[in-house]
Parts: structure tokens; C-alpha cells; sequence
């Protein structure tokens, strides 16, 4: 009778793959430059959200108070209060947008240097990683 050698693989499934690169990742010496990346993506994204909040906070509540004025007109029937409320919610909706670009240029100045210095150093990192690879 032959010996018979048998045996079964089985590959894990994407949820465990995911899992054990994760455990193995935590147990990696850290990457500065994975840190510098991380901070960077981190100022960008402050750059490009806070004033997004702002104008979109400036833009919905000027809305609002523009339906609250024509509630007024409407259901109500006091038109000068209408007028009021809605000339306020007019204004609140015309400012949003400029108050967008006035805080987005406030972030990028005063984050400027910072987001800079890191992309030179990343990009200049990048750089000599090129040169060695190709030598």
C-alpha cells in the first residue's frame, strides 16, 4: 500500500488578511515620514474644512432666518418683521461665501510655512530614495 501525503491550505479570508497586516503593522518600527504625511494630511484638511464650516454655518442659518421671514409674510401676515428677518437672512447668505475665502486665506498664511517645510522635506526624502534605487 503507498503512503499517501495529504494535507489542506487554506488562505485567509480579506477580514483576516486586514486584521493580521494590522496586528504585524502595529508591531513595525514607526516611519517618520509616515508621521510628517500624517500631519500633513491633517493641516490640509484643516485648511479645506474649517472654512467650509464657516460658510456652510453662515450659509444655512441665513436660510433659515430667510424662511423664517417669509413665515412671517405668509402665515402671519406682519410684513415688516418679514422684511426685517428677511433682509437679515439675505445678508447672513451674502456674507457666507466671502467669509469662506477671507478664513481659507487666514489658514493657508498662517499654515503656510509649516505645510511647506514638510512637503520639501517628504518630497526631497522621496528624492534621494529615487537616486538610491536607481545606483
Amino acid at each position: 500500500m503507498a503512503e499517501k501525503f495529504e494535507y489542506d491550505y487554506k488562505a485567509p479570508t480579506k477580514t483576516e488578511r486586514e486584521e493580521i497586516e494590522a496586528i504585524r503593522n502595529s508591531y513595525m518600527p514607526k516611519n517618520k515620514n509616515h508621521d510628517k504625511l500624517k500631519r500633513l494630511r491633517s493641516l490640509d484638511a484643516r485648511v479645506k474644512n474649517i472654512p467650509m464650516i464657516i460658510g456652510m454655518t453662515f450659509g444655512v442659518i441665513g436660510i433659515l432666518v430667510f424662511g423664517l421671514g417669509m413665515t412671517f409674510a405668509l402665515e402671519w401676515n406682519n410684513m415688516i418683521a418679514a422684511v426685517i428677518i428677511g433682509i437679515i437672512g439675505v445678508i447672513l447668505m451674502v456674507v457666507a461665501y466671502p467669509l469662506y475665502n477671507v478664513s481659507l486665506k487666514y489658514l493657508k498664511n498662517k499654515y503656510m510655512d509649516e505645510i511647506l517645510a514638510i512637503t520639501d522635506e517628504l518630497l526631497s526624502n522621496n528624492n534621494d530614495k529615487k537616486e538610491e534605487n536607481a545606483l
